[in-house]
């Protein structure tokens, strides 16, 4: 190997150094992978020291929102160091124009993602500034305030993004405004269950939480009112996804609204039992649920202890009253004491209950007297 040759090779490393990637010298490419690592390593030391500075100062506040903000643009401000250290990385190097125009599109991108970040997070512990519009809106139309200002922040950040990369948003936009038609046309049930959903919400039918029935759809707790369905978990923890449209145009009842739980009986009395045990057997069981303090008691509620009609088998006593509980268990234990009540102030007062039954009478007719067996005489021919 003589001499021409190595510095032939020598010549080549130093070409290779100089402009390695896309005119960009190697050593410059070095150069900015350190300061691009530096910033990585400082945005650890960033996190822990700077944003916990803020969280400790924060903190001393008695404003509980600047917490949650804090703690919502974490992730935002623990990504500033690594948009700094590309800023940074990109000056280092010698770019020609078109690469320098892609790296300045990089730089403004990032700075737009991390600002639209930041907005996107920080909805959250605004959110907790609307606790005095619940009065106007309900809880479940906050949130879905909040989905849209979500969706919103996320539509605006990819529209700036884009258009920081020369991708023109409106005419993208009217390009699909006739592929918008046909899918509207297709979904029709989508935009109807939406609709339902705002409806539903306005009205403030039900909110999480309630306990809820439609007749032949669904009977449960609500869990969550989305866009297009409404989530009821049943009794038996099944979730059960209804289409809005159905809560909206069928009858609702909220049994999470009743101020009282009704006791409706119809009691059947043996026929045969006198009139005054029936007086008292009425009287008694209405003092029972007027004394109590189990019970609603008029004017508040109606009340009725009464012989309400003569039944094919029983004199019926109706029994119409509330409870103060709306529990379900509670309600259940109410009534089994009022059952034994009752069962006790019929035995006590001579009478029975009824039973579906029938009678039947036969007459008999029976006399000594027999009447003659007619029998017609002989002729002789």
């Amino acid at each position: 190997m003589d001499t021409n040759s190595l510095q032939e090779f020598w010549q080549l490393v130093l070409d290779v150094w100089q402009n390695g990637l896309y005119g960009i010298a190697v050593g410059q490419l070095l150069a900015a992978l350190l300061v691009i690592f530096f910033f990585m390593l400082f945005r650890h030391v960033f996190s822990r020291f700077v944003i916990g500075r803020l969280k400790a100062f924060v903190g001393k506040t008695e404003n509980k929102i600047d917490d949650e903000a804090i703690d919502a643009i974490e992730g935002p401000l623990s990504f500033l160091p690594v948009v700094l250290g590309v800023f940074f990385a990109t000056e280092l190097l010698d770019l020609t124009e078109n690469i320098a125009v892609g790296a300045e599109n990089l730089n403004r991108s990032l700075i737009t993602f991390n600002i639209f970040w930041a907005f996107y997070k920080v909805i959250g512990p605004i959110s907790l500034t609307f606790g005095k519009l619940k009065d106007i809106f309900s809880t479940s139309m906050i949130n879905w305030l909040i989905k849209a200002m979500h969706g919103l922040f996320i539509f605006l950040g990819v529209a700036s993004i884009l258009e920081i990369w020369g991708i023109q948003v409106a005419p993208l936009i009217a390009g699909l405004g006739l592929f918008g038609v046909a899918v509207a046309l297709g979904a029709q049930d989508l935009f109807k269950n939406l609709i339902s959903g705002i409806f539903i919400i306005g009205e403030r039918r039900f909110h999480p939480g309630d306990w809820i029935k439609i007749d032949g759809v669904v009977e449960g707790t609500v869990d969550v009112i989305g866009f297009r369905t409404t989530t009821v978990v049943q009794f038996d923890k099944a979730p059960v996804y209804v289409p809005n449209s159905k809560l909206s145009d069928n009858a609702v009842v909220n049994f999470s609204r009743m101020s009282h739980r009704r006791i409706y009986w119809k009691i059947g009395l043996l026929y045969d039992t006198p009139i005054e045990q029936l007086k008292l057997i009425r009287s008694e069981i209405e003092s029972y649920v007027l004394g109590s303090d189990e019970f609603a008691h008029p004017p508040e509620v109606s009340t009725f202890v009464r012989i309400d009609s003569f039944n094919d088998s029983s004199i019926d006593l109706m029994l119409y009253c509330f409870t103060k509980t709306t529990d379900w268990g509670e309600w259940l234990e109410i009534k089994e004491r009022l059952a034994y009540t009752i069962k006790e102030t019929v035995s006590r007062n001579g009478s029975g209950f009824a039973y579906p039954s029938q009678s039947i009478y036969i007459e008999n007719f029976a006399s000594t007297d027999k009447p003659e067996i007619f029998q017609p005489e002989k002729t002789n021919v």
